[in-house]
């Protein structure tokens, strides 16, 4: 890496070692408080809530990075809070009918988690923009690991899966609203009485993020919402409880360097000079990722049922062998997930939505045979299997990409 993305990713892994660290050390003390049925139930609601809440801004928080002029970032902002604000009135509709028709007592707090997780993302990109990364890195230490603490209090309480939504949403609030500054220009009440032309203008230039985008994102999280679904009514809500905690463990280390590296590997690929620097930077991450994330899968490979056991006690057993089976997709994930912001970066959003739609249909034609023939293990043996060939081919499809905007321009 060049030393300024270097700086920036480490400033955020910081701050992101920090955050995960206290949930998966109290990890082990969570399941003893709660059950893999409460687990399961809180997982269900919160996928439920992350599918809305990725697309609660119609994705119009991303394209924030893009506008280098205060003015035209602040005609953003508030096209963002207004939309943020109609989606989350509109899942309390979806929540009361969760609550009256799903049997889902938790789905009354939905509304609640929409908000949390949209407003999170949104102001996330806000500070982005600005790469205000030490505060990136303070708000991520509050939300996760904030929210691990408050659970772990409320699971002292007896209050079950509502520990679990309230630990959640709470510090996620206050995660945003660390990061609600600077304010835009103008301020935070001038984004309300913004000009409809000038909000309309803002939705004009950025209408890819909303056509291409959004279902980008709405069919990514559905994956996640869909599957947990499927193993809760296959396998019951016990069985949805251990996916979501072996899914949580196994992709912390994604989410952790994806997750720092992607927020400074975007303004970087927008600004990388027409000279094939982007594609070189991206190939060296490719690599860089690539090497830690093989000796993690080989750990989990050799290692990862005696270790689950152990970690969370037997009512959790299976965690391990589950983690066992996805050993090879979550390498290959862990290389894919700070990738996501190249295609936005070179403005190839239409081929990254149609590559996506050919993987969620392999993920499940790897996952649902697992299901009916070997259960969670199955399962992840299944899809570790069939989305191999998927990101093979995304690997070598950006390492050599041959349109990249700026490059063409020159």
């Amino acid at each position: 890496m060049k030393p300024e993305l270097l700086r920036a990713t480490l400033t955020l892994l910081t701050g992101s070692v920090a955050a995960h660290a206290i949930p998966l050390l109290l990890g082990p003390a969570l399941t003893r408080l709660y059950s893999p049925e409460a687990y399961g139930q809180f997982a269900l609601l919160w996928a439920v809530s992350t599918n809305i809440a990725v697309v609660a801004c119609a994705r119009y928080d991303f394209a924030l990075p893009l506008e280098t002029a205060d003015e035209g970032a602040a005609e953003l902002m508030a096209l963002c809070a207004r939309i943020l604000l109609a989606v989350t009135a509109a899942s309390a509709a979806v929540g009361a009918l969760l609550a009256l028709w799903g049997d889902l007592p938790l789905a009354w707090s939905l509304p609640l988690a929409v908000a949390a997780g949209g407003a999170m993302q949104w102001l996330t990109m806000w500070a982005t923009r600005s790469q205000l990364f030490g505060l990136l890195a303070l708000a991520r230490l509050l939300q996760q690991g904030g929210g691990a603490i408050v659970q772990l209090l409320l699971g002292l309480l007896k209050m079950g899966p509502m520990g679990l939504m309230l630990g959640s949403a709470a510090t996620a609030l206050g995660a945003a609203c660390l990061l609600a500054r600077p304010a835009p220009a103008g301020g935070w009440a001038a984004l309300w009485r913004m000009p409809r032309q000038a909000l309309t203008d803002a939705a004009r230039r950025h209408s890819d993020f909303p056509l291409l985008n959004t279902p980008h994102a709405f069919l990514g999280a559905l994956q996640d919402t869909l599957t947990l679904v499927l193993v809760a009514t296959l396998t019951g809500d016990a069985s949805a409880g251990v996916w979501a905690l072996a899914l949580r463990y196994l992709k912390a280390p994604a989410t952790l360097v994806g997750g720092a590296l992607s927020q400074t590997l975007y303004p970087r690929l927008l600004r990388a000079p027409g000279d094939g620097e982007a594609r070189a930077i991206v190939r060296r991450a490719m690599l860089g990722l690539a090497a830690i994330a093989l000796p993690l899968a080989a750990v989990l490979l050799l290692a990862g049922p005696q270790a689950f056991t152990l970690a969370f006690g037997d009512q959790w057993t299976q965690t391990g062998e589950l983690a066992r089976a996805m050993a090879p997709y979550i390498a290959l994930h862990f290389v894919a997930s700070p990738l996501a912001v190249v295609t936005m970066a070179w403005k190839a959003q239409a081929w990254a939505l149609r590559l996506a739609l050919a993987g969620q249909c392999l993920f499940f034609a790897g996952l649902v045979p697992g299901l009916y023939l070997g259960g969670l293990a199955g399962a992840g043996w299944g899809i570790s299997a069939s989305m191999l060939v998927y990101f093979g081919y995304y690997f070598w499809a950006l390492a050599n990409w041959k349109d990249i905007p700026h490059e063409s321009a020159a």
